[in-house]
């Protein structure tokens, strides 16, 4: 998803503020007029700071860095939670602990007993244990999974914080501040924009909206890390083109010692096919010249000789012979029924 449209902002109810007697003076800027009452912020200016905000946090994300979503209240957190996981990141949805970005480390040691507690649970701890410790752990887990188990994954301190309702996230503001953390922050009417690295005017109270802002911001982190994945590819691609070209190098070089045999390997079996072809001339001849029709021990022999050489060249003429034998089967037939004959006649002129 890209940057939303006038509409899409619009059907989202984005630009509804809060009550007049509640607003923000510093939110003049973005607020377009006032109406019934309420607060109308200026959706043109919203788009113009959600692109800013998309194009850091898009840079942000193609240099792997990590943003923290942040939204505790109730109409925030399935939408930080969903969104937050679909694109891989951390997110705190029911409270924000004291010190989980200036006091990191206190807070490290309770992930690191959640974590062990886990362990414990799957690989067969809570079996050797009693009963009252189990339900005891059990209990303990559930309380540091409900705050923790969105950041259990942080090795670090994030690299940007995405902020729902900045004023009711006072103490993140204020932590992110002090350990100069760049700030996300959708701001509503009744809200301070200054301190905010990336202010968004919009409203930060209807699910819709809400649920509208986090798809922006997880669908920019999505495209930056596509973008840096799609760098690592360009770069493997090339170290492997380059491979390939001083590969296609080698072989060319070998291919010309290989061609330089192929002109004597084709004259040597030209020179086969035409003494193939010039033994096959002479035997038709022979064939058509030295065959009387009357003569039949004649025929015989020529029969008998040319069943010799075929059989001598059959290596070479194995194809030639099979044509010969398909001529030659009506003489030889011939030449064999009167076979017997001419043997009678033989001895009887010795009688």
């Amino acid at each position: 998803m890209g940057i939303v449209t006038m509409k899409e902002l619009l059907e989202a109810g984005v630009h509804f503020g809060h009550q007049t007697r509640r607003w923000d003076p510093r939110m003049k800027p973005y607020i377009f007029t006032e109406r019934n009452g309420i607060h109308i912020i200026d959706l043109q200016k919203t788009i113009a700071q959600l692109k800013i905000a998309y194009n850091a946090v898009k840079e942000m994300a193609r240099n792997n860095g990590t943003i923290l979503f942040v939204g505790t209240k109730k109409q925030a957190q399935n939408a930080i939670v969903e969104e937050a996981k679909r694109c891989g990141m951390p997110y705190v949805a029911y409270r924000w602990l004291g010190g989980m970005v200036t006091n990191f480390a206190t807070i490290k040691q309770s992930i690191n007993r959640l974590k062990r507690i886990e362990r414990m649970e799957f690989d067969g701890t809570f079996d050797l244990m009693t009963k009252k410790e189990v339900i005891k752990l059990k209990r303990k887990k559930e309380k540091l999974a409900r705050y923790l188990d969105g950041i259990k994954d942080m090795e670090d301190l994030p690299d940007m914080v995405f902020i729902i309702d900045p004023k009711k996230e006072a103490i993140a503001v204020a932590e992110a501040k002090k350990a100069k953390i760049p700030i996300v922050a959708i701001v509503d009417t009744n809200c301070n924009p200054e301190g905010i690295d990336y202010p968004i005017p919009g409203n930060d109270d209807a699910i819709r909206a809400i649920n509208l802002f986090c798809e922006v911001i997880s669908s920019a982190i999505i495209e930056g890390q596509n973008e840096a994945g799609k760098i690592e590819i360009t770069e493997e691609t090339k170290i492997i083109s380059l491979e390939e070209e001083e590969n296609k190098e080698e072989d060319i070089e070998k291919e010309g010692y290989i061609t330089d045999e192929e002109p004597a390997i084709e004259t040597s079996v030209s020179t086969v096919d035409e003494s193939s072809e010039n033994r096959i001339a002479v035997g038709e001849e022979n064939k058509i010249e030295d065959h009387p029709e009357n003569d039949d021990k004649e025929s015989m022999a020529i029969g008998n000789d040319s069943i010799e050489t075929n059989s001598s060249d059959a290596s070479i003429e194995s194809d030639i012979t099979d044509q010969r034998n398909e001529v030659n089967t009506e003489d030889k037939s011939e030449a064999f029924e009167e076979k017997p004959i001419s043997e009678g006649t033989e001895k009887t002129e010795k009688d």
